[in-house]
């Protein structure tokens, strides 16, 4: 095991690149990243609608039964990793540990629930949080969040200087009020942030005999909270108070990644929110605009699988690009969200991805991004299947980008 993992240390010092330096802000930064449109490198777009053996693909049909599982397999082995199937069969357990029907003041009921998965090499388990409007109809709708902050910290009741806020800046007033109730899914539930071992959480209940560490094709950090997305999808399924059928799944950042491999896979989301997810998300790969495979696998070595090194420097020779994974939710709603100064994120490549992906939403009578030309700062796009926004600021979800989200999901959950 520590030869394994000095080997993989090896191969990231010599893929870190030395040139950075500290600018009059005090950060720093890369000297050898695309931030000038100008600079882009020309670039050809693998084809949403061709198949793998060349065949045009012009029908709702083939799209689902021929090019999505191609397009799935090929960001499953190469990108994300597989989820492998376990030597010893997973039994899953769902208990609620507390329901507190007088939370936010009396506004909302929570629900603390223990979602555990048990088999002959071990046990893992991930708690979620639920909240529900108080004196709604039930079965609601529901905004299930991929949060970074743990369910300890995402479930403390309302901001005393801001009563209708969660304490890390939910607006969960709003998200009631609207109708809604709101799920928090911990993206450490199963697995660490920056896991390089894997000797700890879900993986281990899913290796084979004398297996202790992921394959290459097999499933890193996004991979393993994607799933942890689809178990609490499991859960919801069984509460009556959630209407399973309306679930909208939302991420930030490296959450903004996993929501939509998640939503990609996972066909019971029924719209997908993509918050300046950037590479790895929504952006495109093959414009190589600011953070790139390379970084991504120095900073983050397993946040992908291991197959995916292969293209650090070779991003050209992806047979996809993020554009067919956002084509994957589809017909499903997804809205994607930049930030001007997320420069790291690519938002023009966000757009594109987005842009590119509505191919296959009006191949499926769907309304997808009609302009190749970004939408004004500020000028959100809702009523299409593809939504988008961006807004002057840099990395991080407002309460403008919130209002958006919900009047997305308001509009094709709520109102249609």
């Amino acid at each position: 095991m520590k030869n394994r993992i000095a080997s993989a240390l090896l191969v990231l010092l010599c893929l870190v690149p030395a040139a950075r330096s500290r600018a009059e802000d005090g950060k720093y930064h890369d000297k050898d990243v695309v931030l000038d449109e100008a600079m882009v490198p020309p670039y050809d777009l693998p084809p949403l609608l061709v198949s793998s053996a060349g065949k045009p693909i012009t029908t709702p049909e083939e799209w689902f039964q021929i090019r999505r599982p191609e397009i799935l397999s090929l960001f499953a082995n190469l990108i994300y990793g597989i989820v492998p199937v376990p030597e010893s069969p997973i039994q899953t357990t769902f208990e609620v540990l507390k329901t507190d029907r007088a939370f936010m003041h009396g506004t909302a009921t929570r629900k603390d629930v223990r979602i555990k998965f048990t088999n002959a090499r071990g046990s893992a388990d991930m708690t979620i949080l639920v909240f529900t409007p108080n004196g709604a109809a039930r079965p609601v709708p529901a905004i299930l969040q991929l949060s970074f902050a743990s369910t300890k910290d995402d479930g403390h009741d309302a901001h005393p200087e801001k009563p209708r806020f969660l304490r890390n800046g939910i607006p969960l007033g709003e998200i009631l009020q609207r109708g809604f109730g709101y799920v928090v899914v911990s993206q450490g539930a199963l697995v660490r942030h920056n896991e390089v071992e894997f000797q700890s959480g879900i993986h281990p209940l899913f290796y084979r005999t004398h297996q202790s560490f992921p394959k290459a094709n097999e499933w890193g950090c996004i991979s393993a909270i994607a799933w942890s997305a689809s178990r609490a999808m499991d859960y919801l399924e069984s509460d009556h108070d959630i209407d399973a059928r309306r679930v909208a799944i939302l991420g930030h950042s490296k959450m903004g990644k996993t929501t939509l491999w998640a939503a990609a896979q996972d066909q019971r989301f029924a719209l997908a929110i993509s918050a300046q997810s950037g590479c790895a998300g929504a952006a495109l790969w093959k414009r190589n605009y600011g953070e790139n495979m390379e970084k991504m696998v120095t900073r983050f070595p397993y946040w992908l699988c291991r197959n995916a090194w292969k293209f650090v420097r070779n991003e050209e020779d992806l047979p996809v690009d993020q554009h067919m994974l956002i084509a994957c939710i589809a017909p499903r709603p997804v809205y994607v969200h930049s930030g001007v100064e997320d420069t790291w994120a690519d938002p023009r490549g966000e757009y594109l991805g987005a842009y590119h992906a509505s191919e296959v939403y009006r191949l499926l009578g769907k309304k997808g991004l009609t302009s190749e030309t970004s939408p004004p700062v500020g000028e959100a796009i809702l009523r299409s299947d593809v939504g988008y926004h961006n807004r002057p600021g840099g990395h991080s979800i407002e309460m403008f980008d919130w209002l958006k989200f919900l009047d997305f999901a308001e509009y094709h959950l709520l109102k249609r």
